[in-house]
């Protein structure tokens, strides 16, 4: 049996772009979503603002992410109030939790990694500038990944509540001589630390068992100065 030209027809593939397909009601679901931006809209809000039932919003949405054109991301504020954003928008800080979340979970690692970079410095340097701060950790390459300004002033602040750190300004006098007078700087406190493990005052350091501690001044024979045990920690 002959087959006409009618019977070998193929159905064509729509060459339309996702947004040239969308319904009336996709459209108008999308074009919500899409003026939330980065922030994009819980599925509950969404009904709210069309006044539509939960069934018919779930089945468009499920429309619009089969087409690519919005996808959902988790917001750290509430597990199971995930939004909805357009494609062409990365989500806020907002939602995301910032750099300190990964995958909507704090960075606890990444964090602790940041507070022992920030103390070796401080520590080291003995009196440091946010900005001074930064730039050493930078120019150090003790961190892999990148990092902001904004970051390290956080991380320095928790090291102020922690009590591993002081926030102080200089007056421009002995070791804040090249430091602008006002300028707000930060020091170790005596529970502060280069970074490592606190269990004591001393306990990271040489001094902590030293048999002379009793006889060590700044500018005596014996002295931090002239210490060569001192010295190698310092520059370990």
């Amino acid at each position: 049996m002959s087959r006409g030209p009618s019977s070998l027809k193929r159905k064509q593939p729509d060459s339309r772009s996702p947004l040239e397909s969308l319904t009336e009601q996709e459209r108008i679901i999308y074009n919500v979503i899409r003026s939330k931006q980065g922030i994009g809209i819980w599925l509950g809000d969404l009904r709210k603002e069309l006044n539509i039932p939960d069934n018919v919003a779930k089945k468009f949405l499920k429309s619009l992410e089969a087409k690519k054109l919005i996808k959902l991301v988790a917001n750290v504020h509430s597990k199971i109030k995930k939004h909805y954003l357009a494609t062409e928008f990365e989500p806020s800080a907002e939602i995301t939790g910032g750099a300190w979340y990964a995958d909507g979970k704090l960075d606890t690692g990444f964090i602790n990694i940041l507070k022992s970079c920030c103390l070796k410095v401080i520590y080291n340097q003995r009196v440091v500038t946010l900005e001074g701060l930064s730039d050493a950790i930078r120019r150090s390459g003790l961190l892999t990944v990148d990092f902001t300004t904004q970051q390290i002033e956080e991380i320095a602040k928790t090291l102020v509540l922690d009590n591993e750190i002081v926030e102080v300004e200089s007056n421009g006098v002995g070791e804040f001589d090249s430091i602008p007078v006002g300028k707000v700087c930060y020091k170790c406190t005596s529970k502060g630390s280069r970074g490592d493990p606190i269990t004591g005052a001393m306990a990271s350091i040489p001094c902590g068992v030293c048999p002379r501690i009793s006889d060590c001044t700044p500018d005596g024979i014996i002295s931090p100065k002239t210490c060569r045990y001192y010295t190698e920690w310092l520059n370990f």
